[in-house]
């Protein structure tokens, strides 16, 4: 793992499997941080939710820009590792018991059977659960943990969007008693084949998604794009910082 932005990372795909296969092996509960552009601005400006990404077992980069960065101040080529793509992974190996948690009853539903029909047939067995619309702090933690025991899960997938869905992690790892929690945003909106599509990849592959997704949803994503663009020069001048630190 790799510590750039305050933020650890794991940029190498194979640990990223091994590291949640030895968590599961362990019996002990994780989470692990998708961290897109929004995550590692919020991580900046909100010390509490620094906290939270830290306690993670750790982030994967869902940023095309982070590579970038890495590269532009210390040199070092990294890859993204982005939420579609460990979950289009993670769910076609079939090796672990998952449950899928967030979103609507519908976009689930149409889920599971797209997963069903093109991955992993053994999903139609496993925990689709709609959470209930509230505020993070509202959630009945307990009883959600006891239904993931209950599932026997092992992965448990989290809709939320961030930071939400970040804090909830963190708070229902408190409760859990095994499980790896992963935090995939949009994921399922765009494999359930409602709402949301993911951008072609001519679009990801020059690190123009953004702009894709201001098109689909201006008023959120202008909104967190701006911030972004606020955040970068404080955030470059104190990872030049800590890069002369480490000298």
């Amino acid at each position: 793992m790799e510590k750039y932005f305050n933020i650890r990372y794991e940029f190498d795909k194979d640990m990223v499997h091994e590291h949640i296969a030895q968590r599961i092996k362990s019996g002990e509960p994780g989470y692990i941080c998708v961290a897109d552009g929004v995550v590692l601005n919020v991580a900046q400006r909100d010390e509490a939710y620094m906290k939270v990404m830290q306690e993670s077992m750790f982030a994967i980069c869902d940023s095309s820009w982070v590579p970038m960065y890495i590269k532009w101040i210390y040199g070092h080529k990294r890859s993204q590792y982005c939420g579609a793509m460990i979950f289009e992974d993670m769910v076609k190996q079939g090796k672990y018991k998952m449950a899928f948690l967030g979103t609507n009853t519908k976009t689930l539903n149409s889920l599971r059977d797209n997963i069903a029909e093109q991955w992993n047939a053994d999903v139609k067995d496993m925990l689709f659960y709609e959470l209930p619309y509230c505020h993070v702090h509202e959630f009945d933690y307990p009883a959600i943990a006891k239904m993931l025991e209950e599932h026997e899960a092992e992965i448990v997938w989290v809709a939320l969007g961030a930071p939400k869905q970040e804090v909830f992690m963190n708070r229902l790892h408190q409760h859990m008693k095994s499980g790896v929690q992963i935090a995939v945003g949009a994921v399922f909106n765009f494999f359930s084949g409602f709402d949301e599509k993911r951008a072609p990849q001519w679009i990801t592959k020059h690190h123009m998604e953004f702009l894709y997704r201001i098109w689909q949803n201006p008023k959120k994503q202008l909104k967190r794009c701006g911030w972004i663009l606020v955040m970068l020069p404080k955030m470059f001048i104190e990872e030049l910082k800590r890069k002369k630190q480490k000298g």
